[in-house]
């Protein structure tokens, strides 16, 4: 039953980090969405409401800091969150292991029988599988998690920060250009930049590419075109 212990670290090895590589990713595509979409429509409304090149980059960067802030900060505390539950299951597991090994080696019997293997097959199997590591081996085939890949929180809010700067700087420096060019030029910059992440985002959870791009430069145009004639109505107004 070596084969089965041979498998077993060749898949580990392949796929070793892959949890946290799949969730900085994901905190970028998001945080460079949303660092576009929501610069882009602020700076729009601003740009609406006046004409003042100092006013309009000033709303810019705050509009950029305290987003890239707020995005690392979300992504901190979220992913924290999924980090403590995966430490508690491995713990609880770690316990279960120690109180009552039988019992844990009859359930992961079961899980082998249930991939497919017969009982005398799944049997060996959890027993060489536990041999080598009883605690990765339970706690990778009931819950999937892997001892040298938990989740880590700081590479998902940094990747986010870092995203929403990008995402957010391009619609930022556009809308500076001089009027009326700058509302188409932003306008398409953030269409071309929108149609990418929402690319990106539905390779990555293996959708379709085109639905995810419609929906993501629809959303963002609509949300520059409200920002825009609010901006307008309200320097209207006011001024």
């Amino acid at each position: 039953m070596s084969e089965v212990t041979d498998i077993h670290e060749h898949a580990h090895g392949d796929v070793e980090g892959l949890s946290n590589r799949l969730n900085w990713l994901r905190a970028g595509v998001l945080g460079a969405n949303d660092g576009i979409v929501s610069v882009a429509g602020l700076v729009m409304g601003v740009a609406g409401a006046t004409t003042d090149r100092t006013n309009i980059l000033i709303a810019g960067i705050a509009a950029l800091v305290a987003g890239a802030l707020s995005m690392g900060a979300g992504e901190y505390v979220s992913v924290s969150t999924q980090r403590d539950a995966e430490l508690a299951i491995i713990e609880a597991e770690k316990q279960d292991l120690a109180a009552m090994p039988d019992e844990e080696l009859d359930h992961l019997t079961e899980i082998l029988q249930g991939k497919g293997l017969s009982y005398d097959v799944a049997r060996s199997a959890a027993e060489e599988l536990s041999k080598k590591d009883v605690l990765r081996a339970h706690a990778e085939f009931e819950f999937g998690l892997d001892l040298d890949d938990v989740t880590n929180p700081w590479n998902a809010a940094f990747a986010s920060m870092i995203a929403f700067t990008v995402g957010g700087v391009l619609p930022m420096l556009t809308i500076l250009l001089p009027t009326p060019a700058r509302y188409y030029v932003t306008a398409l910059v953030v269409a071309i930049a929108l149609a990418i992440t929402g690319y990106s985002s539905a390779r990555f959870s293996s959708a379709r590419p085109m639905p995810a791009v419609l929906r993501n430069v629809g959303g963002g145009v609509f949300a520059m075109v409200v920002t825009l004639l609010i901006g307008r109505l309200l320097g209207t107004q006011i001024g």
